[in-house]
């Protein structure tokens, strides 16, 4: 007689635990099936808040120097400005895995709320800073304490089903890349009040005393108000290990170890470190573009610049930044889920060449026709690079479990901020050595310069490909 067929195996039920936010979160994903819009407003203004102080000083930087009375000669006033300027990205650098650790044990909110604590208290110090030494401890310690970066992103993960991740990670990129944009717009549309508005502000007020406090209140009472709307935003990291035990303990009355497996190191998971190497090769050439751009633009024609002036760049990344917005929010998303963060990272990677390999050639142009080329190369340009910072981000997320997300990106921040801080350096001693061969007969003057940021650009092209780049098997 034979044996009856073996019944199938019945799908594996979700567990969840009550008092776990994770669960909760994962709960609430699978109840409500649209886009949570609730929480990727306030994952924006967040991030938006904490972004404004990185930049907003470089306008005034210079003055700034000069008023603190720490430079002997006008020409060191460089010197003193570069060690300000880095100074935000070094404390950064230091802290950021740590962030990233606590985040882990802890939970995203806490470190979160923490950060935005920090700017409110550290960017008002810095806008009364009236030592040299003051102002480069407070910056140091503003970027030391806001460990932001890496629990945010790993957040806005988490409050995303898997077919809104890009939408999510996408939030974070577009209001951090549109801060540091903003960012100097108040800096230096309001520092020295004193000066630039004397029939507002009167130079025996608050304001004429301390010329430089008017933009960083200002942004600290924006991050104040980011600040409280952190009560509406709830946790996503799974703490129900931790009920369990408490629960078995009350049981049997011992404690009991965890069966949790042992976490893999982060540093010998080769998808998410061969993504994040990516990611800082690419960080790398959009800083030393940034940085050239700004620079190639002011030059005088005769360098083989545009001869504009400060106000139309500013208008030009305006412009660049408010297309990001836009193709973030209706784009992006779409873009990532027909082709996958590996190929739109590819992609637009690729055609970031030719678009940079057309800037020295825009000299022969004027009016209306320069204005129209530069405008359209510029946003096409800011829409290929948040992509691919975009994309090597998802596959940063996906390649750790969610108990080392806030650790992975907090690698990935200290490594960018390493790459950041030696770009601007490079940029500058690259276009300077470049002015200097206009009538060189291999790529003269700035076409050299954009030549070497294509190489970049080349490199981080053939790092997503293998047997570099390992796909984490969320994307197999």
């Amino acid at each position: 007689m034979g044996e009856s067929p073996s019944p199938a195996p019945a799908a594996v039920a979700k567990v969840y635990y009550d008092g776990c936010p994770g669960c909760a979160m994962e709960r609430r994903k699978e109840s409500t099936k649209g886009t949570p819009y609730k929480e990727l407003f306030f994952v924006g203004i967040i991030t938006f808040a904490s972004s404004l102080p990185i930049t907003s000083l470089f306008p005034f930087l210079y003055f700034m120097i000069q008023d603190l009375h720490v430079a002997q000669r006008e020409e060191d006033i460089g010197f003193y400005a570069g060690f300000l300027g880095a100074s935000y990205m070094v404390g950064r650098g230091f802290a950021s895995i740590f962030w990233g650790m606590v985040a882990d044990r802890i939970g995203r909110k806490p470190v979160i709320v923490f950060s935005l604590f920090t700017v409110v208290v550290f960017n008002t110090l810095f806008g009364l800073s009236v030592k040299y030494w003051m102002a480069i401890t407070t910056r140091l310690l503003l970027g030391a304490l806001n460990g932001f970066l890496a629990p945010i992103k790993a957040y806005s993960i988490e409050v995303c089903r898997d077919d809104e991740q890009a939408l999510g990670i996408s939030i974070v990129n577009t209001a951090w890349g549109v801060g540091l944009i903003i960012g100097p717009a108040i800096g230096g549309y309001l520092a020295q009040p004193a000066k630039q508005y004397p029939h507002i502000f009167h130079d025996k007020s608050t304001f004429g005393r301390f010329p430089y406090l008017l933009p960083c209140l200002c942004i600290s009472i924006f991050a104040t108000l980011a600040l409280i709307s952190c009560i509406w935003l709830p946790e996503t990291l799974h703490k129900h290990t931790k009920i369990e035990m408490r629960a078995e303990t009350a049981e049997t009355g011992t404690s009991q170890e965890s069966t949790e497996s042992p976490k893999k190191s982060l540093w010998k998971n080769w998808p998410l470190m061969s993504s994040i190497i990516t990611y800082c090769v690419f960080s790398l050439h959009d800083t030393a573009y940034s940085e050239i751009f700004s620079l190639w633009t002011v030059s005088g024609r005769k360098y083989g610049g545009l001869s504009f002036s400060s106000k139309d760049v500013g208008q030009v990344l305006t412009v660049a930044g408010a297309s990001l917005l836009v193709y973030q929010i209706f784009v992006y998303r779409w873009l990532n889920n027909t082709l996958g963060p590996v190929n739109s990272t590819r992609i637009a990677s690729a055609l970031s060449i030719p678009i940079i390999a057309a800037y020295p050639f825009m000299t022969h142009l004027s009016g209306i026709r320069l204005g129209l080329a530069l405008y359209i190369a510029a946003m096409i340009k800011s829409v290929l690079a948040i992509t691919r910072v975009s994309g090597t981000s998802l596959l940063q997320n996906n390649a750790v479990p969610q108990g080392q997300r806030g650790a992975a990106n907090g690698i990935a921040t200290t490594l960018m901020s390493l790459f950041k801080s030696v770009a601007p350096a490079g940029a500058g001693i690259l276009f300077s050595w470049a002015q200097k061969r206009q009538h060189a007969a291999f790529f003269p003057g700035d076409q050299m310069v954009f030549l070497l940021l294509n190489l970049t650009e080349v490199l981080g092209l053939l790092l997503t490909f293998k047997p570099f780049l390992a796909v984490p098997e969320h994307y197999k």
